[in-house]
């Protein structure tokens, strides 16, 4: 969609280059506190990717996140991408979780929209260039990075 929307050509080699740097980014400075923050706070921490799982478990691995999730969850088992409510309902039927009982954290305004829809509650994380989706329910949680999201669930949970 992107070459689409900016009226430019790729080939199908440029497009696996590109896609592939997702497996080695790295992560911002706050994640790893905030991430620590939560575990150390009772909070069961769980990944829910619409990327594959091979390329997830690659990603935690290369950015030193593994350790902090109880489990990394791929859409490759259900097949059906977020922001499907399927998709958010599968993940709470994996931990033995009612919806009600889940909070999605994400920088993609799409992503909240889906969850909401499932009937999670939501927190957005306002990175650069990330914007809430307009057209569905506001978040319940607002911050500008992971540790700020961290200490506002502590707070409110």
């Amino acid at each position: 969609m992107a070459p689409e929307s900016l009226n430019v050509s790729v080939t199908q080699d440029q497009i696996k280059d590109t896609l592939s740097i997702i497996k080695s980014l790295q992560t911002y400075p706050d994640v790893i506190k905030g991430l620590q923050l939560l575990k150390d706070h009772g909070f069961r921490l769980i990944t829910l990717t619409n990327s594959p799982d091979a390329a997830l478990q690659e990603q935690l691995k290369n950015s030193q996140l593994t350790h902090y999730f109880e489990q990394a969850l791929s859409i490759d088992a259900i097949s059906q991408y977020k922001p499907a409510a399927e998709t958010y309902l599968w993940a709470a039927e994996k931990l033995s979780v009612q919806p009600q009982q889940m909070l999605m954290v994400a920088a993609h305004g799409w992503d909240i929209a889906g969850a909401t829809q499932a009937g999670l509650a939501t927190g957005f994380i306002s990175r650069e260039g990330q914007s809430i989706y307009s057209l569905a329910p506001p978040p319940n949680f607002i911050a500008a990075d992971i540790l700020a999201m961290a200490e506002q669930l502590i707070a409110a949970y």
